[in-house]
C-alpha cells in the first residue's frame, strides 16, 4: 500500500517553495537568513521576511528577528517531500521524455505542488522499471528518444 503523505495541503506553493529554499541553504551553508533565501528565490528581502513569519506562524519554521531561520521538524519534513516530487518528476521528464533540462526544472517545479504523493509514487515506480527493465541499452533509450520526437 502507497503512504501518503499530507503534512499541510492549505501551504501555497509559494510557501512551499520557501521550505525548499530554507532546507537547500541549510544544506549547502549550513545556516539560512532571510536576504539569503530572498536571493534564492529572486525575491525581495520583505516578500521573504513576510513568508518566513508565515512560516513561522504556521509552526514550520523558527526565526529570532534579524537571526537565522530554521526549520521545525514538520517544515523540514515537507520540504524534504517537495523536494523529492521535484527531483523524481525532473528525472522523469528529463531521461524518460527527453525534456531540455531547463524547461525540465521549471516544469518539475510547477507540477511539485499539485501531484499527490500517491501519483508521484507510481511515477517513481514506472520510471525505476522503465530503467531498470526496458531502457537497459542504448538503442533502447534511442528509439524512445526517436519515437517521442515524431509529434
Amino acid at each position: 500500500m502507497v503512504q501518503k503523505h499530507n503534512f499541510n495541503p492549505n501551504l501555497s506553493p509559494a510557501l512551499e517553495d520557501y521550505l525548499e529554499a530554507i532546507s537547500a541553504l541549510k544544506r549547502e551553508k549550513k545556516y539560512a537568513r532571510v536576504g539569503d533565501i530572498a536571493k534564492t528565490l529572486n525575491v525581495k528581502s520583505s516578500s521573504a521576511n513576510t513568508a518566513v513569519n508565515l512560516l513561522t506562524e504556521a509552526e514550520l519554521a523558527i526565526h529570532e528577528r534579524y537571526g537565522y531561520v530554521d526549520l521545525t521538524e514538520r517544515g523540514e519534513k515537507i520540504a524534504q517531500e517537495v523536494q523529492r516530487k521535484h527531483d523524481i518528476l525532473y528525472m522523469f521528464l528529463n531521461d524518460l521524455l527527453f525534456i531540455d533540462p531547463q524547461i525540465a526544472v521549471k516544469e518539475a517545479c510547477a507540477i511539485e505542488h499539485s501531484i499527490s504523493s500517491e501519483t508521484i509514487h507510481k511515477l517513481e515506480r514506472l520510471y525505476i522499471l522503465l530503467k531498470k527493465h526496458f531502457l537497459t541499452k542504448k538503442e533502447d533509450i534511442d528509439n524512445l528518444k526517436d519515437y517521442l520526437g515524431k509529434v
